[in-house]
This record gives structure tokens, C-alpha cells and sequence, in this order.
């Protein structure tokens, strides 16, 4: 008799605890599949720019800086020479360690853009560094421009919902980019890096990403001469831009 009740004892034990598990387990479910509708739902309204008006006459250059000192000046002669001015994102930390360098490109009339205080993983980042980051880069830039910057591109365009809440609540558009030269890669040579610019069949209103690398020099006279045969004017973000 007692062993027969303690097998009912288990028995039941048994069944609610299985029920237990099946009810946290929907709840689980359940919470995850709201979590994530709610990050879809809340990503739907972030200002992500990868392409400009393809109505515009324009092409972007967007060039990100955290080294490549080397070869800023001569950069900067090609598009002087050329009557060009471009999109130039910066970290806060180079800026800051190169002033001088990054007084010329100021001083050449190019679009300043914030690139994060630290060339890092972004997307592996909470909310409250995300914002530390950008906040920080954006003060550096706006202490040597005297203007605040509203264009924001993600260091290697890794971001996560973190990111793009911190940009948009400090007030900038998240830029990432319609053609990637890849031109940090050591494969990247001059003639690579013209091909995967102009082997686009639309150029109108794109995001061209580039670094400042010796190759890239070397290339853009090339790209520059292609795009104005075909109509296409090289200018920076904003001149692709339609607010």
C-alpha cells in the first residue's frame, strides 16, 4: 500500500512538474518572439543611409580616417586640384592625436563626419557606451569646426539597435554605403579598386566607401576622370542627400 501511494505520489509530482515546464516554456516563447517585434518595429523608424537620391547628379565620397596620415596630404591636393570636397568621417581619438592633419582637411572646406571616438566593435557595445563614444567624438570634431556634426558612420559598419538609438538621440544620421572599395584589403591594388567603383551600372546618388590607403590614392584621379564622363560629379554625403 505504501509503495503503491508513493508511486502516485510520484507520478503526480512528475506530471506537474511537466506541466510547469511546458507553461515557463510558452512564456519564454512568448517574450521572445515580442522581443524580438519590438527591436524589428523599433529599427523601422533609425535614419540608415546607404544610397543617396538616385535623382541626383552627384556621387559621394566618403572617406574613414583613423590612420592613413601618410597619404591625407596628397589626397587632399587630388581633390583640390579637381575642385572636389568630400565626406570625411573621423574618429574622436585620431583627431585628437593629429590635429594638424585634421586641420587641413578642415581647412580644404570637407565634410566632417563622426566616426566614433574609437575605431571599435560597435554592435558589441551597450546603449550607454555607444552614446559615450559618439557624444565624445562629437565634441572633439565640433571643438576644431565649430560646427556640430550630424553624420554618423559606424566604425567597419558594425552597429547593433544600441548604435543607431544612441546616434538618433544625439542627433545624427547613420550613414553606411552603397560601393565598398575593400581598399584596406592588401589584394586591393589601383586598377581592383577603379573596377569595383565603376563596374556599378548606377552611380547616381551612391555612398563610395574608402580609407586612405597608397592604392586609393593612386586610383582616384582615374575615377574621378571616368565618373565626370559619364556626368556624375564627385561631392560628399550631403551633396547626395534630399532633406
Amino acid at each position: 500500500m505504501f509503495i503503491i501511494l508513493n508511486k502516485k505520489i510520484l507520478q503526480m509530482i512528475i506530471v506537474i512538474f511537466l506541466i510547469t515546464i511546458i507553461i515557463l516554456t510558452g512564456i519564454l516563447i512568448h517574450n521572445s518572439k515580442k522581443e524580438v517585434y519590438t527591436s524589428l518595429q523599433e529599427n523601422k523608424n533609425y535614419n540608415i543611409i546607404q544610397q543617396g537620391s538616385d535623382t541626383s547628379n552627384y556621387i559621394a565620397f566618403a572617406c574613414n580616417v583613423d590612420w592613413g596620415n601618410e597619404v591625407i596630404p596628397d589626397m587632399l591636393e587630388v581633390f583640390k586640384s579637381n575642385d572636389i570636397k568630400i565626406t570625411f568621417f573621423v574618429t574622436g581619438r585620431w583627431a585628437e592625436e593629429f590635429p594638424d592633419i585634421f586641420k587641413m582637411i578642415i581647412d580644404e572646406g570637407h565634410e566632417i563626419g563622426n566616426h566614433g571616438y574609437k575605431h571599435l566593435n560597435y554592435s558589441q557595445l551597450s546603449y550607454e557606451e555607444n552614446k559615450k563614444q559618439i557624444h565624445m567624438a562629437g565634441d572633439i570634431i565640433k571643438k576644431y569646426t565649430n560646427t556640430q556634426p550630424t553624420l554618423f558612420a559606424p566604425p567597419s559598419g558594425d552597429y547593433n539597435e544600441n548604435t543607431l538609438r544612441a546616434a538618433e538621440e544625439l542627433g545624427y544620421k547613420t550613414i553606411l554605403w552603397t560601393i565598398d572599395t575593400i581598399d584596406w584589403r592588401d589584394d586591393s591594388t589601383k586598377d581592383v579598386i577603379i573596377d569595383r567603383v565603376m563596374n556599378k551600372t548606377k552611380h547616381n546618388g551612391a555612398i563610395v566607401l574608402m580609407h586612405p590607403t597608397v592604392e586609393t590614392l593612386k586610383a582616384i584621379p582615374s575615377i574621378i576622370n571616368q565618373l565626370h564622363e559619364k556626368n556624375i560629379k564627385v561631392g560628399g554625403i550631403s551633396d547626395v542627400l534630399l532633406d
